[in-house]
């Protein structure tokens, strides 16, 4: 008596079947770090518009703009230690927790920005609570960029890790015409022109 014996054969998910189920985290690493990536880079837009004037005010017009450009350099300089500290955290507390709060100390250190009275208000203080501020941005567009990156990464099949973990670089690159684009649209009473009138 002859036995058959059926041999069961795995065959993989159709690619698109497959991302289905992983739309929500890369939608997530795109919306995440386009949002805190403009923030940052609005920063620089500032600087180069505002800042200069109201904030560091100094005899020529070359020392408040290499001041303003200062403080923006601070939050680059940041960055790689908010990396650091987002690698060591995230494996303690977890990378989707590090993650919410890179992007809610994102969002008040940039709303506390706009709230920093300027120069004539409170002086220098004005200037110094203003690089704390960008201090707080770098880390935590540190902290961002490599937890999105590494959250697609661990949520990628082992032959779409590159493709997974370039929705955060992406998001990144997306977000920087964005402070341009705000710029242009910007009315009469948002111009540099006038906000340095109401100083």
């Amino acid at each position: 008596m002859s036995q058959t014996s059926a041999v069961k054969t795995i065959t993989p998910d159709p690619p698109r079947r497959f991302l289905d189920g992983k739309k929500r985290v890369l939608a997530s690493a795109f919306a995440g770090t386009t949002i805190e990536w403009y923030d940052f880079y609005l920063y620089g837009t500032a600087a180069a518009l505002i800042f200069n004037v109201q904030f560091f005010p100094s005899g020529s017009e070359l020392g408040s703009s290499l001041a303003a450009f200062a403080s923006l350099a601070v939050g680059f300089f940041a960055r790689p230690l908010g990396g650091i500290i987002a690698g060591h955290l995230g494996d303690r507390v977890g990378r989707k927790a590090l993650l919410v709060v890179s992007l809610l100390s994102m969002g008040i250190a940039s709303t506390l920005i706009g709230l920093v009275p300027n120069f004539n208000a409170i002086g220098w203080w004005a200037a110094a609570a203003l690089v704390v501020l960008r201090i707080v941005q770098g880390l935590s567009a540190g902290a961002e960029w490599g937890g999105s990156a590494l959250l697609s990464v661990e949520h990628a099949p082992p032959r779409k890790r590159g493709l997974f973990g370039s929705f955060t670089q992406i998001g990144s690159a997306s977000a920087s015409p964005m402070p341009q684009s705000s710029r242009n649209s910007r009315t009469p009473a948002t111009s540099p022109r006038h906000l340095c009138a109401t100083s």
